[in-house]
């Protein structure tokens, strides 16, 4: 990439043909006042490519922030694949990370309840192979033929183009209750998991069953996972409208400033490894992209890490058209029969067609390889390449018969030769037809804030709808998932759920077939819950990279907040000062102290904890500011830690909050106020506070208080 970066620091201003240019302000004119002359070339094209700079954004995944970084695999994978970046630990492979969100345009909030794309760009040495996931194991639907249908009734109604970037409308949801199979998809969706605290603690996954396939054939079915190294959190839905209205690039701002601070995000990569011949031996599909395989069942072994350490130079040129493609891939990995992956692997090539300008995309710097590329495929738009000689055909004898086809003994890709055998017509297997057995487990795994969490999410979507027959069919679907889930998420929307409410029949069900043979098939109970689905076992505990916030106004005790500062550094966290004006403080031993955010520019939402220092002057000004009173209390109804040392503790009281549960039923393990003596016995228990991300013993307590 260095190669062709480049920068304007200390050069002279061109034309695009490298003719200096004496004056860039003004349009050439006769005399001082009159007409603009056609001969101006330099502002014809000035304006031109302005007019022309936009390309087509996007239909889904618009909105997006990227990174540049390498992988590393722990150990030779050979027993696995033959793929050469997963051989040797001693390699990096360079990446590239395209993290986004799927229905909004690409000016929408990153805060958006939606699913995350996670796509991993690897320059091997065998070509480039693109690992295009999400942060969900699955999907809403299982045959690629829906997909038109799924994203024009997410996309904003036509007749008027709203809601943006919202699923929480009468279209989406008059589609979903029409598609059982997307039950489990939906359930995510509207989990916490749909609103990450940011992109680098979310985890990644492959959804589709791909193929690994060592050197002397051996197949397996593999999924691919991705698990940040920070443990997986979210924002609860709330405090997620606030960010978004304070600073809608908060995730993308986020990533951005902890890799130009050094704090470079890290992924272990990890696989589910299934033998061929245990294709069939699960109550699923593995070739249905709405199921998963539970982690208790076959265990996620981690291969490797990747780590993301350069930001971008140029969002256009790098984030907006980097072109990621499911049939990116590489001797050793190769793809399954799921029908949804099918369609992907036609839908990415089209797609980037349009958006790029033509058939010569590949040739764009972001998206070369590193591995030499030759071929016949000549001319096209925007062609970068020239290719010397006479001949672009094969075979040929006029070019020495270059270039040369591989075998797959030397490199070459090689397909799986899978036996396969049927009557061709339109039909999924049986296992597909099980729609709420995984629905119901994933339910089930959460731990009782997490499920809380998605009933508030669902009251708030159907709530949404203005469709009584759309509201009440939703809530028939949920029924078949779980009687209490439809039962709590209509309690919120303050309408029954129907006695007796008949399904559409479902639409992948075979013309030729019996319709009462599909009309429902059973909640598999045998399906118990999985620990490694809930985000409540997905938190390591540490503070690495978190934002504390340390509220202080002129005649603070310096000597609190640096004995602070200090060790949020040593565990690896950032703090920033925030006081009622900008500027600096004035301490109260007479120091000076620089003000990171005044309370005018920031909320309590954009941290992760808060610390209030002492001294009495300072503690007065803030106690006598609505928004610090406010930025305290605020944080408490989030679920954060608080903590205040001497004079601090007053601040805390006059925010109404207070160091027990609200229930009174005990000590708020997230309150941590030391009224007298030094700020030092308190960081140990501040710093693990906070390592606990929230503290929903606050949450529980209030809802017993009712």
């Amino acid at each position: 990439m260095a190669a062709i970066t480049r920068r304007g620091d200390g050069e002279r201003l061109t034309t695009n043909q490298g003719l200096g240019i004496v004056d860039d302000q003004n349009t050439l004119k006769v005399g001082d006042r009159g007409p603009a002359l056609l001969e101006d070339f330099l502002l014809r094209e000035k304006i031109t490519h302005f007019d022309h700079e936009r390309i087509p954004e996007r239909v889904v995944h618009a909105r997006g922030a990227a990174a540049h970084g390498y992988f590393q695999v722990y150990a030779d994978q050979s027993a696995l694949t033959k793929a050469a970046f997963l051989q040797d630990p001693a390699v990096r492979t360079p990446v590239f990370v395209r993290f986004s969100t799927v229905a909004g345009s690409r000016g929408s909030s990153d805060l958006a309840r939606d699913v995350r794309g996670f796509a991993v760009k690897f320059y091997t040495t065998e070509g480039n192979y693109d690992l295009v996931g999400n942060n969900m194991p699955v999907f809403f639907i299982q045959d690629a033929i829906k997909f038109p249908d799924l994203v024009h009734a997410v996309k904003p109604e036509p007749h008027n183009e709203i809601p943006q970037a919202a699923s929480a409308h009468d279209t989406f949801w008059d589609f979903i209750s029409l598609m059982p199979e997307a039950m489990h998809m939906v359930l995510w969706v509207m989990s916490d998991r749909g609103i990450p605290r940011s992109l680098r603690m979310m985890e990644g996954f492959g959804v589709h069953s791909f193929r690994f396939v060592t050197a002397d054939g051996t197949s397996s079915f593999v999924k691919f996972h991705w698990k940040p190294l920070l443990g997986v959190h979210s924002l609860i839905w709330p405090e997620a409208l606030q960010v978004s209205g304070h600073d809608p690039d908060f995730h993308r701002r986020d990533l951005w400033e902890a890799i130009d601070g050094g704090a470079f995000p890290e992924w272990e990569l990890g696989v589910q490894v299934v033998p061929e011949a245990d294709e069939h031996r699960f109550a699923f599909d593995l070739l249905d992209a709405t199921k998963l395989i539970p982690e208790e069942l076959v265990p996620v072994q981690r291969i490797g890490k990747m780590t993301l350490n350069r930001n971008v130079d140029n969002y256009f040129a790098e984030t907006e058209q980097v072109a990621f493609h499911a049939g990116h891939v590489v001797p050793g990995i190769d793809f399954s029969d799921d029908p949804l992956l099918a369609g992907r692997l036609f839908s990415y090539t089209d797609t980037q067609l349009l958006r790029l300008g033509g058939p010569n995309f590949h040739q764009i710097p972001i998206n070369r390889p590193l591995a030499s590329a030759h071929n016949h495929q000549r001319d096209g738009l925007h062609r970068q390449t020239i290719d010397a000689g006479r001949v672009a055909y094969s075979p040929n004898t006029l070019g020495g018969g270059c270039p040369m086809q591989v075998p797959s003994a030397a490199g070459g890709f090689s397909t799986h030769a899978a036996t396969v055998t049927g009557d061709k017509r339109r039909r999924r297997g049986p296992k597909f037809f099980d729609h709420y057995s995984q629905a119901a487990m994933f339910l089930n795994s959460l731990a009782d804030w997490e499920q809380a969490h998605l009933v508030a999410a669902l009251q708030f979507e159907l709530g949404k709808v203005v469709t009584a027959a759309v509201v009440e069919r939703m809530l028939g679907q949920l029924q078949q998932v779980q009687p209490a889930l439809a039962q709590r998420v209509s309690i919120g929307l303050g309408i029954p759920v129907p006695a007796s409410i008949e399904l559409p029949l479902n639409r992948s069900v075979p013309e030729d077939a019996d319709p009462a043979a599909f009309a429902s098939v059973p909640v598999d109970s045998s399906l118990l819950p999985s620990p490694a689905l809930s985000m409540a076992r997905r938190q390591p505990g540490g503070i690495a990279t978190r934002c504390i916030a340390i509220l202080a106004a002129n005649g603070v005790d310096a000597g609190s907040v640096h004995a602070m500062q200090d060790a949020l550094l040593a565990a690896g966290a950032r703090s920033k000062i925030v006081a009622p004006h900008g500027g600096a403080l004035h301490c109260a031993d007479g120091s000076s102290m620089r003000i990171d955010h005044s309370l005018l520019t920031t909320r309590s939402v954009m941290f992760d904890a808060v610390f209030v220092a002492g001294g009495a002057d300072s503690v007065a000004e803030l106690a006598r500011h609505s928004g610090a009173r406010h930025f305290v209390h605020e944080a408490y109804w989030h679920f954060k830690t608080i903590a205040a040392v001497a004079e601090g503790c007053s601040l805390v009281d006059a925010a109404d909050v207070g160091e027990t549960l609200p229930d009174g039923s005990g000590a708020d393990p997230g309150m941590l106020l030391l009224r007298e003596g030094a700020v030092a016995p308190m960081i140990d228990g501040f710093i693990g506070a906070i390592g606990r991300h929230r503290h929903w013993e606050r949450e529980r307590a209030a809802l017993r208080r009712g």
